[in-house]
């Protein structure tokens, strides 16, 4: 019997230390309290180095858990509880706390039934708090990102037939109520009827899958609203029932109207609604392909004196003027027809099967409807007037580049023949250099920047101050040779590339071509290369980003690249214009506002774009020995440009005199014929890396 003894007290001793439970024992009668070793272990003490005493886990329970842990055994000893139980922390011998689960109760009375001794047990909790406080913030950030997301959850009880809907997802339905139950069906009088059928399917769908389904949808709300939604459903098993259906509900009303506004934006143009370049040539290609749509007349219509009145009128004024012309050539075109703006203050129209006395007549109807549009309050005193090209595409082997390029050839015709007309395209009449015409230039500089014909020139702009020493600040241009051998200058194949949507390509493929061969010098501060913009490539929101993208690539620093933006550029799309500025400034490159003083809005874009430095156009240059009127203007632009913290660059210097002038008058940069002759960039590059710092030689210090 008393080897059972000893076995029961060895058996219970070692349950309790594997089980890491603690016991007390108290004698509420003498106050004496026992403390098995396992509650001292528990705490990190040895056996017999805590002293037993009524109130020793009064004093070692953390202040703020004391009163509840009281209360708990006194709600017990009343009889208002079946037991102790409550959870409590306990300072360890190291100083910190450990949460223990305290369970007991009474376990012997006296004769009149007062409870006179209790017992109990602490068991360690302190993991499966701490993976509760972690739980706790787990829920905490996902409470966070569905508020932030407004996302709703709703599961729906396949057993019971109920649905459970939180806030969120009652609030996106439009729903009042105060319990998260509703009906079983009320989710499915809200599907729109066209959506119905479709929305109940991908509700099913997960029945059959383990993985998530989504779905997009529209509700129409007790109040006749209709909302768009997205759900994200999966069915979740349980064992011994039918499971549940647990989901997400997202409002994407506002994310379908944006989709819808990205959608019109890709295809039209901002400004007047109608197509853009892009959209045109799909269509185009289109109803080229479909014989039915033959004949079909493509007319290229050009405005006449847009810049006279945007440069008396300003930007805005401007950009009234393209809507009131768009919206009168809209009012010419049968239902068939489509319009688009090409760019800057040029159209293109398309109508299928449209015979030759049909469009001679629509494009008299257009002319008047351009003389006669609501050009807006600031430019009622100006008239606009347009030259049109028509072209008629016969069968569907023709490309919609030939199609443009003809129309564009007559357009050019009619603006030769006067303007205010109309021309129709003849193979006999078309122009260009060389025997080519407008279109085969346009294909040619293409084919160019794969094939190598397309080479990179830069001409030097010079200290005034000493004009002849060697400079590392270039203007990067463009040559393009012919296939036949023969150059075909920039001032045929420039105007090509605008008129026929690669400006930007062509834009693009210099900046990349130019940093990628003399990034290296670039970084050595060898050579510094300025860049000229079309007004394509400016009004390209993602232009900084390629621009961004090709430094990283290239290594090329910010601080040793320039853009030159002229007035023309600027305004085709002003804002785009002033983003780029402002990027590129930010990161360090060099900003120009190039052909100042062309425009009689010159000091209008000076003082919306913070520029570095100012290229005074060349006409003011060429005669400025004989003309005291251009003396007195680059003198004026000279001082303005100082007081304004800008660099000065004269263009078009081309005589001894020219230059001696400028020095007098505090002009700093120039650059023309007498100072550089445009050359092979690699050639100047080359000769600059001999100069560089490397080399021993002091480099020129940064514009301004």
């Amino acid at each position: 019997m008393a080897e059972e003894k000893i076995r029961n007290g060895e058996f219970w001793a070692l349950a309790l230390e594997r089980a890491h439970l603690g016991v007390w024992d108290w004698d509420i009668l003498s106050g004496d309290c026992f403390y098995s070793p396992t509650w001292s272990h528990m705490l990190g003490y040895e056996d017999g180095e805590l002293a037993n005493s009524d109130d020793l886990w009064l004093k070692l329970t953390h202040p703020d858990d004391r009163q509840r842990a009281l209360a708990s055994g006194e709600r017990h000893i009343s009889g208002l509880t079946a037991s102790i139980e409550t959870e409590l922390r306990l300072k360890h011998k190291d100083g910190h706390w450990i949460w223990v689960l305290d369970r007991g109760g009474i376990v012997e009375r006296d004769e009149t039934g007062r409870p006179v001794r209790l017992m109990g047990v602490q068991t360690d909790i302190s993991r499966q708090k701490e993976a509760e406080a972690e739980l706790e913030r787990v829920n905490v950030r996902f409470r966070l990102a569905l508020a932030a997301s407004g996302t709703g959850i709703w599961h729906h009880d396949i057993d019971a037939n109920k649905s459970y809907w939180d806030a969120r997802t009652r609030e996106i339905f439009g729903l009042v109520a105060d319990t998260d139950e509703v009906a079983a069906d009320l989710w499915h009088s809200y599907l729109h009827p066209d959506d119905k059928d479709a929305a109940e399917r991908a509700h099913l769908a997960p029945l059959s899958t383990d993985g998530v389904v989504a779905a997009q949808y529209r509700i129409v709300r007790r109040d006749g609203e209709i909302r768009h939604v997205e759900s994200l459903v999966r069915f979740i098993a349980a064992p011994e029932t039918a499971g549940q259906i647990l989901g997400t509900v997202r409002d994407i009303t506002e994310d379908k109207k944006r989709e819808r506004e990205l959608a019109y934006a890709a295809h039209h143009d901002a400004l007047t609604g109608l197509l853009n370049r892009a959209a045109f040539d799909r269509l185009l290609a289109v109803h080229i392909a479909t014989e039915r749509a033959l004949p079909l007349a493509v007319f290229y219509v050009d405005l006449d004196y847009f810049k006279a009145l945007n440069d008396f009128a300003g930007h805005a004024a401007g950009d009234l003027a393209l809507r009131g012309v768009a919206a009168g050539i809209l009012g010419c075109l049968p239902a068939s027809a489509r319009a688009a703006r090409l760019g800057g203050d040029e159209f293109a129209l398309l109508v299928p099967n449209c015979q030759s006395a049909k469009a001679e007549a629509l494009a008299g109807a257009i002319l008047a409807a351009v003389r006669d549009a609501d050009l807006g309050l600031p430019a009622t005193s100006r008239k606009l007037a347009a030259s049109i090209g028509i072209a008629f595409v016969e069968d569907t082997t023709t490309t919609v580049a030939d199609a443009l390029a003809c129309a564009d050839d007559a357009c050019y015709a009619a603006k030769a023949a006067g303007r205010n007309r109309f021309a129709v395209f003849s193979a006999d009449a078309a122009s260009g250099s060389g025997g080519l015409n407008a279109a085969r230039v346009a294909a040619d500089t293409v084919d160019a920047m794969d094939d190598g014909r397309l080479k990179l020139f830069g001409q030097e702009i010079h200290l005034l101050g000493q004009p002849w020493k060697e400079s590392r600040h270039v203007e990067v241009l463009a040559r393009l040779a012919g296939r036949n051998g023969k150059l075909i200058p920039p001032s045929e194949f420039i105007p090509v590339a605008e008129r026929f949507g690669i400006a930007s390509r062509l834009d693009r493929w210099i900046i990349r071509t130019a940093l990628s061969q003399h990034g290296e010098a670039m970084r050595s501060g060898a050579i510094m290369l300025g860049f000229n913009l079309s007004a394509q490539t400016l009004s390209d929101p993602l232009l900084w980003d390629f621009v961004d993208a090709v430094i990283a690539e290239t290594g090329a620093p910010h601080s040793g690249i320039g853009f030159e933006i002229t007035e023309t550029a600027a305004v085709t799309n002003f804002d785009a214009a002033e983003q780029f500025v402002r990027k590129a400034r930010e990161r360090q490159c060099r900003v120009s506002l190039d052909d100042f003083g062309a425009g009689m809005s010159s000091f209008e874009y000076l003082r919306r774009f913070p520029v570095d430095q100012i290229k005074i156009d060349g006409s003011f240059i060429e005669n400025i020995a004989e003309s005291r009127f251009d003396r007195e203007i680059v003198s004026a632009i000279a001082g303005i440009a100082k007081s304004l913290g800008c660099a000065v660059v004269a263009e078009k210097i081309e005589q001894q005199e020219a230059l001696d002038i400028l020095r007098g008058m505090g002009v700093a940069y120039g650059q023309g014929f007498l100072l550089h002759r445009p050359e092979p960039l690699e050639a100047i590059v080359a000769r600059a890396g001999e100069q560089s710092p490397s080399s021993g030689q002091s480099p020129e210090k940064r514009f301004g």
